[in-house]
């Protein structure tokens, strides 16, 4: 029986995907659950308008990262952290740092978006983090890491 689903299911497909399954596992198990559709003109129909609707906002959200990327590069961020007299940080620096000084530059980024690429930044110095704007779009940002 041929269907859509309408959430992602492991070992079956994604979301949106036609897929062929038995008629039991359809009918009992997840059609029930409102986990699939049967696969009838009509729901095909719905289904290419829905990947054509998806479409156009993703491209809308990857040309909204690739800006702020090309804006990103640009920009010197200055993480500041209090230090003993040999530069040693107490503690350490974190993404929920770097992502309050990225957003004091004006930039809207969630800490959860950001990785920074050295395990631990315990010194004053010079680092770079990875930055995840869109699934498609990733860039590295240098950050410089001041006594306060």
């Amino acid at each position: 029986m041929e269907i859509i689903l309408k959430e992602d299911i492991n070992n079956l497909g994604y979301k949106d995907d036609i897929v062929e399954v038995k008629r039991g596992y359809a009918v009992n198990y997840l059609i029930p659950k409102g986990l699939a559709v049967r696969a009838d003109k009509s729901a095909k129909k719905v289904r290419e308008e829905n990947l054509k609707q998806r479409a156009h906002k993703e491209e809308k959200l990857r040309q909204d990262a690739q800006a702020i990327a090309e804006k990103l590069k640009n920009k010197e961020i200055k993480v500041g952290a209090k230090t003993s007299s040999k530069g040693k940080i107490f503690g350490s620096v974190t993404n929920i740092q770097l992502a309050d000084a990225i957003n004091k530059k004006g930039f809207d980024i969630d800490r959860k978006k950001i990785t920074i690429v050295e395990k631990e930044v315990k010194e004053v110095g010079k680092y770079n983090a990875i930055i995840k704007l869109h699934r498609d779009i990733k860039i590295e940002l240098p950050f410089e890491v001041v006594s306060e």
